[in-house]
């Protein structure tokens, strides 16, 4: 017990010498050393504490009180996704501030139909290859409250748009957007609006309505579900093709509601309202007015079709849950790049936020509820055969691929552009089978991933391998998937890794013009070097059939095969950091060589100080009498 009085007395002894010092220095007059220190700790501050300290006095104002609480618990189940790229959240407040390259539009669709989730949307169908052909009816109910914050989160891996509304009174909403992936006519919007507080609230919502459309008839009709009757708006007309004499004859119908709602105290309400399109192929005018009643006569039918199928909430949950089930599986394939901080470099969330946006704009045929069993089977034998794809350059460095998905017409802009470079590049087939076809020949496009004459083959160039790369789960026949991994060692080197997720044959692969003999692969990773050879060739070849690999070593010519080298530090550091200085921010260089200066510069002022004042005490001392 004495020791510990006798060290906390030692203790206090201290603190109180180094308070009483620092008291002496504020205390004492302003020195040059003084200065000095005073200045230095100004510089710290400001280089590294002021940006922290601007932001939060001068950035976006913070929500408080209500809205702070409801944002965290909207926002608590998309953490993990946004970390791995797999969700975007866009605030429609801050949304102009954002760079154009990282503002993506929310969206949805399926194929059939698309829809941007930006100021007043509408509906748009297929026109060529995309959904860019405008449909003027604008389907959303949405409560219309300048005093209520509002942000949007895309889920990329279910396929769904939510549309988040805190108010400053209590007040919440919540909306949930799909295009539905099997039911290909039907969107669904689930809105969940809760009032917490002690006073009913009276609601104003922008309803549905007709704007660009000259030809559309518009009626009113009554549907049953259970014992309600409820009524729905049918709209129908005609859709002038762009440089065509041609149109679409097109039909809408929607559950109607007025433009009013009232929310009890301490309450909340359950709204789902479906909506059902359908619309011809190109016709001739005089055509149009027996289409009209069939596409309108279709629509109603897919209508109460899905009435019959939302009975109750299960149900409604039910057919939540197929949809994202089929998105779920259109990413089953994928893809994964490290992190880099280079100026202009493509990274995950661009990735995921491009093939989403190509994804919507693209039927999932083999899980559409009215597709008949035997073109199911067609398009799952395109999914097999997947031979010539893909035959161009690897698509991460065509920037004309990745530009700004911040507005509708450039997302549509994108997904043709892609959609044409995929056609031309042998991956015809994989499209024809649809959504999951061209993940499949996304993927393979961005490593130059190439199914040619038995085997499976990966055109890089060595220097392009300063990433980690994954391709996860490409399909090799029906029954195997493969996983490449690219990783970059320690040394700067890059290797690859492959490994079968599962496989109905027995598979081998060899590197570089396949001069060692072939490795058999399984379910655990097995390495091959990346090696450079004279001319050019394929980094790694993967094939069922063992003798057509023991023959490639003499089909493929090369003069001279060699290890990769290493890349260069700066390289790695570009990525890894932002600069190639290393891992520390140029800011700290600059700010390490100002204190190294201004040391030098203080110690030299010390110095002369000291010698001045050594000379007059000097000539004082020989002078006295």
């Amino acid at each position: 017990m004495e020791r510990f009085r006798s060290i906390v007395a030692d203790m206090s002894r201290r603190a109180g010498d180094v308070l009483r010092r620092i008291n002496r220095l504020a205390d004492g007059p302003m020195t040059r050393k003084k200065l000095v220190i005073l200045v230095l700790v100004v510089i710290f501050l400001c280089l590294y504490a002021g940006p922290t300290l601007l932001n939060w006095l001068f950035g976006p104002e913070s929500t408080t009180g209500h809205q702070n609480v409801c944002v965290k618990n909207f926002m608590n189940p998309f953490e993990t996704g946004l970390n791995e790229y797999d969700v975007y959240v866009r605030q429609e407040s801050l949304a102009a501030m954002n760079s154009l390259s990282h503002n993506y539009v929310p969206y949805v669709g399926n194929g059939l139909m698309g829809l941007a989730l930006e100021h007043v949307p509408h509906l748009n169908i297929k026109h060529g290859r995309t959904l860019s052909l405008p449909l003027y009816y604008h389907p959303l109910y949405v409560i219309d409250d300048y005093e209520i914050k509002e942000f949007t989160v895309a889920e990329y891996k279910k396929g769904i748009v939510h549309r988040f509304q805190c108010s400053n009174s209590g007040l919440q909403a919540s909306y949930q957007y799909y295009a539905h992936r099997t039911i290909p006519s039907l969107f669904v919007q689930e809105i969940w609006i809760n009032n917490p507080t002690s006073t009913d609230k009276n609601l104003r919502l922008t309803t549905p309505r007709v704007s660009d459309w000259p030809t559309s008839v518009m009626q009113t009709i009554k549907l049953h579900q259970g014992v309600d009757t409820n009524e729905y708006e049918v709209v129908t007309g005609m859709i002038p093709i762009p440089d065509s004499e041609n149109v679409i004859a097109a039909a809408v119908v929607c559950r109607k509601m007025g433009n009013t709602l009232r929310v009890e105290a301490r309450d909340g309400l359950d709204i789902l309202i479906l909506t059902t399109v359908q619309y011809s192929k190109p016709i001739q005018k005089s055509e149009y007015a027996s289409h009209k009643d069939i596409v309108e006569k279709k629509a109603i039918e897919e209508m109460e079709k899905a009435i019959a199928l939302t009975g109750d909430r299960t149900a409604v949950k039910k057919l939540r849950e197929n949809h994202a089930r089929v998105w779920q599986g259109l990413w089953y394939t994928g893809f994964y790049i490290s992190d880099s901080k280079a100026e202009g470099i493509i990274n995950g969330d661009r990735i995921n936020a491009t093939i989403y946006a190509i994804l919507s704009q693209v039927r999932s045929y083999e899980h559409e509820d009215d597709i008949k069993a035997s073109r199911k089977s067609d398009i799952m034998r395109s999914l097999t055969y997947s031979e010539g794809c893909y035959e161009g350059h690897s698509t991460l460095d065509a920037f004309n691929l990745w530009k700004p998905l911040n507005s509708l017409s450039n997302l549509n802009t994108v997904a043709s552009i892609w959609l044409l470079t995929l056609e031309k590049q042998g991956c015809h087939n994989l499209l024809k089978a649809g959504a999951s076809g061209v993940n499949q020949a996304m993927i393979l496009s961005f490593g130059s991933l190439r199914f040619s004459n038995q085997h499976l083959e990966y055109n890089i160039h060595p220097s392009k391998l300063h990433r980690d790369f994954l391709f996860r789960r490409l399909n090799y026949g029906n029954m195997t998937h493969v996983n490449i991994s690219v990783i970059v060692q320690e040394d700067n080197k890059a290797a690859i890794f492959v490994a079968l997720d599962r496989s109905d044959k027995t598979y081998y692969a060899c590197d570089a013009g396949c001069l060692d003999s072939p490795v058999q692969l399984g379910p655990y990773r097995k390495y091959f070097p990346v090696k450079l050879t004279e001319p050019l060739t394929a980094i790694l070849y993967i094939t069922a059939d063992k003798q057509h690999m023991e023959d490639l070593r003499h089909a493929i010519h090369v003069r001279e095969v060699v290890e990769a080298p290493a890349h260069d530090n700066h390289v790695i550091a570009l990525h890894k950091h932002g600069h190639s200085l290393g891992g520390l921010n140029p800011l700290f260089w600059i700010s390490i060589i100002v204190l190294i200066v201004v040391f030098h510069l203080f110690l030299c002022r010390i110095i002369m100080n000291e010698f001045c004042d050594n000379g007059v005490s000097y000539r004082r001392l020989y002078n006295k009498p």
